[in-house]
């Protein structure tokens, strides 16, 4: 339902300036003010009416209701977004009446924590949403009560962090970033390891994140085996950059797993060994080695790369040839196929993302100060997810082409 033109034509006719339309005390402001009064007082005329027809229908109620009336209102100071409202409260004689918009002892008006959580998420501090809030809207909150709004998300990630998974995830991509935390009295790097799935609908979905100081195999033993107790049985390909102790730790909890470098990590780490000069050269014979329609093919590739550069760059050479078991699992699958497990850009953009929000802060004075921004971040993130991944139907059948057993059918 919209508002009557006439009626806003009628407004403006009064409040023509921005100030006196936005300013402190303008249009949205007393719009504000006087919608929630008038919805309140319908609310308690709603609620005397219901006590009356109770009364009249039930001969056992007590006689204090029937004669129960409105008794003036009280005065209360609600902090919203449009500023501070100094709102009359209506109140009745039995002080039974319990409002819904504007509930007993409630300070905020609704959508100032969600606006303060969306600050939140994006990488502000406390004080600095303090001030954001005084300079816009001239409302004066602690940080210490922004704190405890953006604390009341911690609910919402542990019930997050635990909900129950999919059977199976086709592909899933794993990757970690690292972020700095206070720790006595001194700031150290810690980990974020972050895992992605995609699932059999071919939708993308954040299965969870951990923050932990070292990594190794033990530490993702420890985040496979709460995955698979979460409900997730089996993944048929997973995406990895590099991380060290992955192979050993995914082989033990999923043993059917195919593990797939990312090769885009690969190029860039490769390149990083080289001159300026033999940049574009070097990666065009590296592009022939991951372009091959054949394992064989990119076997003899590698071959002729080392024949015209292993002299000069035996790193390069020697971090393909320790590296192809996770290499080749790529020649198995169609070009479809293929673009999709090419490389972790999918995590790498929701990385982005979360990069943005913690690159502000300097250091986290806790593990749950960052899990707070980084769930955030990612819960903003993840709502662009709408849509399938590319050419996802195509795909998925020749999962099922090469893994009869392991796709349930349609």
């Amino acid at each position: 339902m919209s508002i009557s033109t006439n009626v806003i034509d009628e407004l403006l006719e009064k409040f023509k300036t921005p100030e006196e339309i936005l300013g402190k005390d303008g249009l949205l402001k007393q719009l504000t003010k006087a919608v929630i009064e008038r919805a309140l007082n319908a609310e308690l005329e709603h609620h005397l009416s219901q006590e009356r027809r109770d009364g009249t229908n039930a001969s056992e109620a007590p006689p204090e209701v029937h004669g129960n009336v409105r008794n003036g209102s009280s005065r209360k100071t609600l902090k919203s977004e449009h500023g501070e409202l100094l709102l009359d409260i209506p109140r009745d004689r039995q002080a039974t009446f319990e409002p819904i918009l504007v509930p007993k002892h409630q300070r905020r008006l609704a959508g100032l924590d969600e606006k303060i959580i969306g600050l939140y998420a994006t990488g502000m501090s406390d004080r600095e949403i303090s001030r954001q809030l005084q300079d816009m809207y001239g409302i004066d909150l602690s940080a210490s009560l922004i704190s405890d709004v953006t604390d009341a998300v911690i609910d919402e990630i542990t019930a997050w962090q635990s909900r129950p998974l999919d059977a199976i995830y086709p592909i899933v991509y794993f990757d970690a970033f690292i972020i700095k935390v206070r720790q006595e009295k001194r700031v150290i790097n810690k980990s974020c390891y972050l895992v992605i799935g995609v699932g059999m609908d071919g939708q993308k979905d954040a299965l969870g994140f951990w923050i932990a100081e070292t990594e190794g195999a033990k530490l993702w033993l420890g985040v496979l085996t709460e995955l698979r107790n979460r409900g997730l049985q089996d993944i048929l390909i997973a995406c990895v950059d590099g991380l060290k102790g992955f192979p050993e730790a995914i082989e033990s909890v999923y043993p059917r797993t195919r593990v797939q470098g990312c090769l885009v990590h690969m190029v860039r780490n490769s390149l990083s060994y080289v001159g300026y000069k033999d940049r574009k050269s070097v990666a065009k014979a590296l592009k022939r080695i991951y372009t091959s329609s054949t394992v064989e093919q990119a076997a003899l590739e590698l071959d002729a790369f080392e024949e015209e550069y292993g002299r000069k760059y035996p790193a390069i050479v020697r971090s393909w040839r320790n590296n192809w078991e996770r290499v080749i699992p790529l020649f198995d699958y169609a070009p479809e196929i293929r673009r999709v497990i090419y490389t972790t850009n999918t995590i790498e953009s929701v990385n982005s993302v979360l990069r943005r929000a913690i690159k502000t802060k300097g250091s986290f004075p806790s593990d749950q100060a960052a899990t707070k921004i980084i769930f955030l971040a990612l819960r903003n993130a993840t709502k662009r997810w709408t849509m399938p991944i590319r050419e996802w139907a195509l795909t998925l059948n020749q999962l099922a082409i090469l893994h009869p057993d392991r796709l349930p059918l349609p």
